[in-house]
């Protein structure tokens, strides 16, 4: 898989998570098997590939994918501006994020907190989505840009679908993390749109 590639699909992940806050914030429902993939890549600490923080394969985050293709091509009638938002606004935390040795610190510590639940009450239990949108709220939230979340009020006033939310977005500053990690960068967004437009093709149709 080529450098590139490995980029698209942290990126890919970050638009998936994006999504999926979205939905939710708008119907208070989720896709199960997507937002499974995301939740188990925050305790995905030391995997033996890119591909292997996501389970293996893409598919699950072929959604995240397919925004990130409709992003590079223009395609503004397939964006989902908030969505498009939310992700800019994940690369944009993160940043801020790594500058911060004790609140990374911390996030660990709740982190190894939350993974002894999931072993106890399974991975999208209540109590874990709880556990992370708490350790979330503590950190993330706290910092100079504050992700505001838009949706039908009936739905984000449920203490449930507010975890659920926050754990999403846990989610997806852990592949902004990647992405970075893996090279990349916000100008590349401009600079490198060809190269990163085919490589979002050549693993959507592989």
């Amino acid at each position: 898989m080529s450098a590139y590639e490995q980029q698209v699909l942290a990126l890919g992940a970050i638009f998936e998570a994006a999504l999926q806050v979205d939905k939710l914030a708008r119907s208070g429902q989720y896709s199960e098997g997507p937002t499974s993939c995301l939740i188990q890549s925050i305790f995905e600490r030391s995997p033996d590939d890119t591909l292997g923080v996501y389970g293996g394969s893409h598919h699950q985050i072929r959604g995240g994918l397919q925004a990130v293709a409709s992003m590079l091509e223009r395609d503004t009638a397939a964006l989902q501006r908030d969505a498009l938002r939310y992700a800019m606004n994940l690369i944009a935390l993160e940043r801020q994020l790594d500058k911060r040795d004790d609140m990374l610190a911390v996030l660990g510590q709740r982190l190894d907190q939350a993974q002894q639940q999931v072993q106890h009450f399974g991975l999208l239990h209540d109590n874990v989505m709880a556990s992370l949108g708490s350790a979330y709220q503590d950190t993330l939230s706290t910092l100079r840009l504050r992700i505001q979340v838009h949706g039908d009020m009936r739905h984000l006033q449920q203490p449930d679908v507010a975890n659920r939310i926050r754990a999403l977005l846990l989610a997806g500053i852990r592949s902004a993390r990647l992405w970075r990690q893996l090279g990349g960068h916000r100008w590349q967004l401009l600079f490198s749109r060809s190269k990163l437009l085919e490589a979002t093709r050549t693993i959507l149709n592989g």
